[in-house]
């Protein structure tokens, strides 16, 4: 292999996976992308098979296993971080959800010094080129792109009655909320094609692997950056248990929320009094590399069913062959579904802006890693709610320890540690529960499993989320675009500041984490980053394409949707509501 290209990408996860296809389309320029994990080889049912998703994770072949610091204000609890060690990162063992988060998001990122181009008119168009949205292409979606989303069918009797419950709790459907309103409940859209999980490296790595001027090398463990002064010349790494290294015109960090700041504060980059203390000489003041740290934490609210319609009794063993075989051969059944298939967001009271509550329904009781909870009186069928509150104003750090690279570095982000994180946290219980109880749910309902009765005042539904929950895996923020003292990647370029050679690509560049999973967020980034790479000129901003803003007197449907003649006929839309359910 060559020991000069033109750029080395570090990580071939979501983004690094689009900037290798997007950047080798230029044939004069060589691209090397070097991944720690392994490959995702085709045959691997664990990677592949949507419903396979609690395997990998916990798992040493796929997943590296982080673990916070003990959390101080989650009862000294280390929560566990399952991170991708595959070919494709995190998108080869993630829940396959595909959510964009709230245009407001986007304003809210825009609104940061020199962060103007970072607006929802701006991203939407780089969102509309990464897709192909099968529920159909239109001012919002779009219809040509790598990454193929087919929306849940949620056809089960569970699915029924949950979107019946979310009205008859004043909350809204919405048609997509990918589309013109966020706010409310509908079916999500996926990241399965065909039966078969549709990784980034799938959508976008694979089809190009043949281009003689990319090439990636699995199993490649990035250990440090060249540099000379503060111009990053290359990287070193380890592969086959041998160091090699290799220079690179332009070394781009696309490892995520922890291995991107890791590798920058081994660099010598980073706030020089943790640098120090780690014994690494500083190079480049940057305070805010590793810090800004936010995720999004959530539990799950789980009921017994008293009717055998859950998908639990799949779980026996004896039947995993049909469920194999009909995936295999068939790419149907049971086997070809995340079952995240839908889901919704709303606002806990009338005084955020936009929803800040995030739900995803699943038709089974089980935890994400696959154990199921005790069986009820009703047997093993069940179901649940996946919630979490969007917007927790904590913050918390990712720090080397050491100069050895190999060490996972310091991690807290500091869960519950402010009052407006544990006020939303008692909101978005009770609002589960007033859906969960409506009479949508009577014929079903065989009582609640997961917290219980036991669990009523809000610092025992404090006390259980300390206990409890778990990161919903949206580690983020932590080398920020920006130009305040705090940023540490430049929003026009993504080259680290008062760097030469050595930009950022990953979700660690959010300002802001957004609302709901943030994998399609992550593309979106890689997108446009691809183009402020190759000095293309921008995708021209969509301004005049609509999206819902609550209390500004917008229909709840798109303009020209026959359904807002009943919404003129109301005093208040039905999301009012949400804080009085």
């Amino acid at each position: 292999m060559s020991t000069s290209f033109d750029v080395v990408i570090v990580g071939g996860g979501s983004a690094g996976s689009v900037l290798a296809n997007r950047l080798s389309a230029d044939p004069s320029t060589s691209v090397l992308v070097l991944e720690a994990g392994r490959s995702d080889i085709i045959l691997d049912p664990f990677i592949h098979m949507p419903a396979a998703l609690p395997y990998p994770i916990g798992n040493r072949l796929y997943d590296w296993k982080y673990t916070t610091d003990p959390e101080p204000h989650m009862d000294g609890r280390r929560i566990y971080h399952a991170r991708g060690k595959v070919l494709g990162g995190s998108s080869s063992i993630n829940g396959m959800i595909f959510q964009r988060g709230n245009p407001m998001d986007y304003e809210r990122w825009a609104a940061e010094p020199g962060m103007d181009s970072w607006d929802f008119a701006h991203c939407l168009p780089y969102f509309k080129r990464m897709e192909t949205c099968l529920a159909g292409p239109d001012a919002w979606r779009g219809g040509s792109g790598p990454l193929v989303l087919e929306r849940g069918p949620a056809t089960s009797p569970l699915f029924g009655a949950f979107f019946e419950a979310v009205q008859q709790a004043g909350f809204p459907l919405t048609d997509d909320v990918n589309g013109y309103r966020q706010e409310g409940f509908a079916k999500f859209d996926r990241n399965v094609h065909r039966g078969r999980r549709l990784s980034a490296a799938r959508a976008y790595l694979h089809p190009v692997m043949g281009r003689k001027n990319l090439k990636v090398q699995t199993l490649a463990q990035v250990t440090g950056l060249r540099m000379e002064g503060t111009r990053c010349v290359g990287v070193d790494y380890r592969h086959a248990g041998r160091s090699r290294s290799v220079t690179a015109g332009e070394v781009i960090l696309c490892g995520g929320a922890f291995n991107s700041p890791q590798l920058l504060q081994l660099a010598g980059i980073g706030d020089p009094e943790h640098l120090s203390k780690a014994g690494v000489t500083p190079r480049l003041e940057l305070p805010g590399v590793g810090a800004n740290l936010q995720d999004h934490l959530e539990v799950y609210i789980q009921h017994a069913s008293r009717q055998p319609v859950s998908i639990a009794p799949w779980l026996a063993h004896h039947h995993k062959p049909r469920i194999g075989a009909e995936w295999l051969f068939l790419r149907r059944g049971v086997g070809a579904s995340n079952h995240f298939e839908a889901g919704g967001f709303i606002r806990s009271n009338d005084e955020v802006a936009w929803p800040n509550l995030m739900f995803h329904f699943l038709p089974i009781a089980i935890r994400y890693d696959g154990s199921k909870p005790a069986e009820s009186d009703y047997g093993v069928h069940g179901y649940q709610v996946h919630i979490g509150p969007m917007y927790a104003d904590t913050r918390g750090h990712v720090r080397i320890r050491s100069t050895d690279p190999f060490e996972h570095p310091s991690i807290q982000f500091n869960y519950l540690s402010t009052e407006t994180d544990r006020k939303e946290w008692v909101e978005m219980v009770r609002a589960a529960r007033t859906i969960l109880g409506q009479p949508a749910f009577e014929a079903f309902s065989g009582g609640e499993i997961s917290p219980g009765s036991a669990v009523e005042t809000d610092e025992e539904i404090l006390d259980w989320v300390r206990r409890d929950a778990e990161t919903a895996l949206h580690p983020s923020c932590s080398a920020k675009m920006g130009i305040d003292d705090d940023a540490v990647t430049d929003p026009s370029t993504m080259r680290v500041r008062g760097a030469d050679g050595l930009r950022v690509v990953d979700a660690s560049v959010f300002p802001f984490v957004t609302n709901g999973n943030i994998y399609a967020p992550v593309m979106m980034v890689g997108e446009k980053a691809a183009d402020l790479v190759m000095g293309n000129t921008p995708l021209p901003p969509l301004s005049d394409v609509p999206w819902y803003r609550h209390g500004t007197g917008q229909p709840l449907y798109p303009p020209g949707d026959p359904r807002n003649a009943a919404w003129d006929a109301v005093t208040e839309p039905p999301s009012a509501a949400l804080a009085n359910s």
